[in-house]
């Protein structure tokens, strides 16, 4: 394993170095198919929209608007965003296939499917007022993903579609942003049918995830690790480097054993269920880059144990806040219905944490314990098996929800 992680952090590296470096290089990389692409080539019809938030970033997020085998593009369908987690993007939900794929899975069930992606990852490094290499560009965190990012694309889709309300569907990150949503522009409650959270992150005072773990004595309180760090991309999504991790990703034992490596450490250890035909798709565009304020901020939560703003210090909390500690969010102020899906091989979202969340959820619908022993944080999207484990359940909650409030 530690061979796999040096040859990957030195592909890294080396990336990094090439950045503003733009060499003809002949060789016979695979071109690199946007999330638009991959629909289409399944035979779905795909739509890609730009988002501009009230800062100024430009989000690109895709749709499906109907199912090809429905034929219902003329027929009214409800609309359901889907959201990424950290150091992904709107290309994780599409690679088990049009069979096992979250968004063809809700497409096939009549369902109008936006995918989001959050400021920063390869589909939304445009800001109409600052340059991406501007630090400023980079002083976010997921806070601003949940305050700003979901409730403009809310909005985006409920304009265009004609729709008041939405069903989400959010992993990871996905499920972070939406709990500050809820708790932080509590408005957003009423334009939510059903959220279903898929390993939610929020309380991490028992998370085992390794990084974290171990960079908490650097990162996790505001001092000089956190200086250095601050207001900067984050691993980068690197043309170059995600044709040679694509190209390299084979099934031959040697390399094979690499692309292993770079999914352990991008999502951890869990990765037994894992569908591991998907590893040279998912070297293709992960990680697509975040910045590095989203890690310190799950850094931060972790130490605190707490789920709550980023801690900039106590002198730059009271010029954001007016207070010398971060506030907590007040999650009873989520009111949308709530669906919780856990697993007990999950190192990010541990079942301690995840069993802290129904007391302050006052319309929370279900807290769900995968029965598989094995079952990690990357298995919600990955898994062989996360058809008939997950999908399947989180649209007949959604369907049936749909179905109790028609003509209500």
């Amino acid at each position: 394993m530690w061979q796999g992680a040096v040859f990957i952090l030195a592909i890294v590296a080396f990336a990094g170095a090439l950045e503003d470096f733009d060499p003809f290089i002949d060789i016979p990389f695979k071109p690199l198919k946007t999330s638009a692409e991959r629909i289409e080539a399944h035979g779905y019809p795909a739509e890609s929209h730009l988002v501009e938030t009230p800062d100024g970033y430009l989000l690109n997020v895709f749709r499906i608007p109907y199912s090809p085998k429905l034929n219902n593009g003329d027929q009214p369908r409800r609309a359901v965003l889907i959201m990424h987690g950290l150091f992904s993007c709107s290309d994780c939900f599409l690679l088990n296939g049009p069979e096992d794929a979250l968004p063809y899975n809700f497409a096939d069930a009549g369902y109008d499917v936006w995918l989001g992606n959050a400021r920063g990852n390869l589909y939304s490094r445009n800001n109409t007022r600052l340059n991406v290499k501007n630090p400023n560009f980079w002083k976010f965190s997921w806070h601003e993903i949940g305050s700003i990012d979901l409730p403009a694309m809310i909005d985006y889709i409920l304009n265009l579609t004609g729709e008041k309300d939405l069903h989400y569907v959010g992993h990871s990150q996905g499920c972070t942003s939406f709990f500050v949503m809820g708790s932080f522009r509590p408005e957003y409650n009423a334009k939510i049918k059903t959220s279903h959270m898929l390993a939610p992150s929020v309380f991490m005072g028992n998370t085992t995830e390794g990084l974290i773990v171990a960079t908490a004595p650097i990162f996790g309180a505001p001092g000089l690790g956190t200086s250095l760090l601050e207001n900067q991309v984050l691993l980068p999504q690197n043309t170059f480097l995600q044709r040679l991790l694509d190209t390299t990703c084979s099934n031959q034992p040697l390399m094979l054993s690499y692309c292993k490596t770079l999914a352990m450490l991008w999502g951890g250890p869990e990765i037994g269920n894992l569908n591991k035909t998907l590893l040279p798709q998912i070297a293709e565009t992960h990680p697509a880059g975040i910045s590095s304020n989203q890690a310190i901020h799950y850094i931060q939560s972790y130490v605190s144990n707490e789920f709550r703003l980023y801690d900039w210090g106590s002198r730059r909390n009271l010029e954001y806040y007016g207070v010398p500690e971060p506030p907590n969010y007040d999650l009873t102020q989520i009111t949308s219905e709530l669906y919780l899906y856990y697993g007990l091989s999950d190192g990010s979202a541990n079942k301690d944490d995840v069993s802290r969340l129904p007391e302050f959820l006052p319309n929370l619908a279900l807290l769900y314990e995968v029965p598989e022993p094995t079952w990690g944080h990357l298995d919600f999207i990955f898994a062989q098996e996360v058809k008939k484990v997950i999908n399947d359940m989180v649209i007949d909650y959604t369907k049936k929800y749909d179905a109790e409030h028609t003509n209500k």
